[in-house]
Parts: C-alpha cells; structure tokens; sequence
C-alpha cells in the first residue's frame, strides 16, 4: 500500500468534495447505461429447453415460478466436477438474501449448471445455499447460451465468449442472463453478462472499492483467485 498524503480535516473536505463531484457523474452515467440496457432488442426463445432440479424436470417457463421476470445465473460446475467454481460460488453467497426481495418484485432467480443435478445436490448442500439450482445436462441450454463448450471447440484453442472468439481451454464458463415471460406465455431472452459483467452483483466488491486497500487482488492472477475461497475453506 502506497503512502498517503496527511492533511488537515479542510484539505481532506475539499479533496472529498472534488472527488463527488466524479461520483455522481458516475452515477449519472450508470443510470443512463441502465436504461440503454433496458431499451435493447429482445429475442423471442424459440428452443424447448428441459431442466432437472428438485422439482424433477422442468422448462425454461417452470422456472419463472409464476413471474415475469427470470435471472438465470450460470454457474461453472461441469459434469465429474466435485465442487462448483470458486468465483461463481463467491457470488452466490451474495444471492440468498436477496431472493425474498427479488421474489416480491416480480424477479425468480436460478442456478443454472451442466452437471447432472445428482452431482450438484452434494455440493449445495456443503453450501448451505437456498436458491435453486438445476441441470441442463440434456439440453443444449449452456451451449445456446455460450458458457459450455462442445470438445471441438476446446480442441480448436478458440471459444465464443462475452461476445467474441478468446483463446482458452476450458469447458465451463461463467456469466448471467435475463428472460421475459410475458402474459401469452411468450419467452424472451433480453440480456446477458459475461467475464468482469457479473462484479456488479457481488457485495462484496462493492465494499472492498470503498477501502482503503480496495479489492488488494495484487497476484499472481490480480483476480479474486489470488483470495477468494469456499466460504467453509477459509482458515480460522
């Protein structure tokens, strides 16, 4: 951590106050690439898509539970994995305490991931997790959605991803999509993120940007890999 400069409380007041005038002109900017988000085209979903959860097998319309409104976070954890991804799991801690909220403003939220849900069941439950979570493992679901990738494609060293072809190797990736389910039944995909997309949903980074170390994710990956745990690996 670099050193700082000292000042007295009216030189710090005046920093400060320069620095809001930033912040909320960040805000101005968030708001308006909040309501370019909400204006973009929708796709109409056209493919059956069938789930296995604990509610047996289900479509992509079961699991609006009765809303309109469906975010589908997709989590890394492939087929013979023993445990989900560390960075998914990191924001899925941050998903439980919302789901009441969500809930009661028209929003369902599910986990989505291509291991069979046999394989994903134990690991939720090491978690201590209350969102649902299902398998696409029959359906083509991961791949239309491009977090799962066919062993062609690994082979070739090049995958679509966050909206573009990127070098890499492996089968499972992360990210989040929206879906609108209007009152004829009409699904809608509206909205998806990838990579860095999902740091907006996790609250613990929000905290972090605050400090004065901020997210100190200084290597070997400057990720949150370099800290994050399992929350039940951390030591004492």
């Amino acid at each position: 951590m670099e050193p700082h400069a000292i000042v007295r409380p009216e030189e710090w007041l005046a920093a400060r106050k320069a620095l809001l005038i930033k912040e909320k002109e960040l805000t101005r900017m968030r708001d308006e690439l909040n309501a370019a988000r909400r204006a973009l085209p929708w796709v109409k979903i056209e493919k059956e898509y069938v789930f296995e959860g604990p509610d047996g097998r289900e479509t992509l319309a079961d699991l609006f539970a009765g809303r309109s409104q469906l975010n589908v976070k997709h989590f890394m954890f492939g087929p013979g994995w023993k445990e989900g991804c560390v960075g998914c799991s990191f924001e899925t801690d941050h998903i439980d305490n919302t789901l009441a909220h969500l809930e009661h403003h028209d929003v369902t939220t599910v986990l989505v991931s291509r291991a069979p849900f046999a394989e994903i069941v134990p690991f939720k439950q090491r978690m201590g997790w209350r969102v649902k979570w299902v398998s696409s493992y029959q359906s083509d679901f991961n791949y239309d959605f491009h977090v799962s990738f066919r062993p062609e494609e690994i082979a070739s060293g090049k995958r679509y991803y966050n909206y573009d072809m990127r070098p890499g190797q492996i089968d499972e990736l992360s990210g989040h999509s929206m879906f609108y389910r209007n009152a004829d039944g009409e699904i809608f995909h509206t909205y998806s993120c990838y990579a860095r997309g999902d740091e907006q949903l996790i609250g613990t980074y929000n905290v972090l940007d605050l400090m004065p170390k901020g997210r100190n994710e200084n290597g070997p990956n400057y990720n949150l890999t370099d800290w994050v745990r399992h929350h039940d690996r951390y030591d004492t």
